[in-house]
């Protein structure tokens, strides 16, 4: 819920991935997440500082795209074109380069859920970077737990990458500097085993 913004909120409720988001989205693939799809938000600040294209939430941030969401306690958003002179989205509009966030941020998706305490959508290359204390827990036939020190998602190609290392010396890798976690293993019904019958010993 919007509490109180420094602009009207109908020049404020979205931004656009890029100029031809619609078109694109129908030719994404199924799977595939649709990067160009435009980026909604909520917070209970927002200041707007045109001159410098930058806009600041704070407080309970929520940032949607497509099946994609994304919370955190404060975000920057780096924006080119002018929100103070535009009606909403599309041609003209706003248009959003990047979302920096820290203070629990959580990234939720259709199989997974990541935590971390810094987060970058960097909209131009289609990466989302999570840093420090990094958990990815998955559901999901490839359910599990892992944890790291930063873990990078690229939305071209869906993959995520995690490593043990911290950026800049912020937040904290995984146990002993490494990348931790658990997989679930497919339960079998023990009781129907039949033990083996021992061979009688020869005399």
């Amino acid at each position: 819920m919007i509490r109180r913004l420094l602009l009207p909120l109908s020049t404020l409720a979205l931004f656009t991935g890029g100029p031809a988001a619609a078109q694109a989205k129908a030719a994404a693939p199924a799977p595939k997440h649709d990067s160009n799809a435009p980026v909604d938000f909520a917070a209970d600040h927002m200041e707007v500082h045109d001159l410098d294209h930058r806009a600041f939430l704070t407080g309970g941030v929520k940032i949607v795209q497509q099946d994609m969401t994304l919370t955190s306690d404060r975000a920057t958003a780096n924006y080119t074109g002018s929100v103070a002179n535009s009606s909403g989205a599309g041609a003209g509009g706003p248009q959003l380069h990047r979302f920096d966030a820290n203070g629990h941020v959580v990234v939720t998706r259709p199989t997974e859920i990541a935590h971390g305490d810094y987060g970058i959508y960097d909209v131009d290359k289609r990466l989302i970077t999570l840093i420090g204390h990094v958990t990815v827990d998955r559901t999901g036939p490839n359910a599990g737990t892992t944890r790291g020190g930063r873990l990078v998602i690229n939305l071209n190609t869906n993959q995520a990458n995690m490593d043990g290392g911290n950026v800049g010396g912020a937040g904290s890798a995984g146990a002993g500097g490494r990348v931790s976690g658990r997989f679930t293993v497919p339960q079998k019904d023990q009781s129907s085993d039949t033990p083996a019958t021992p061979k009688p010993a020869k005399p």
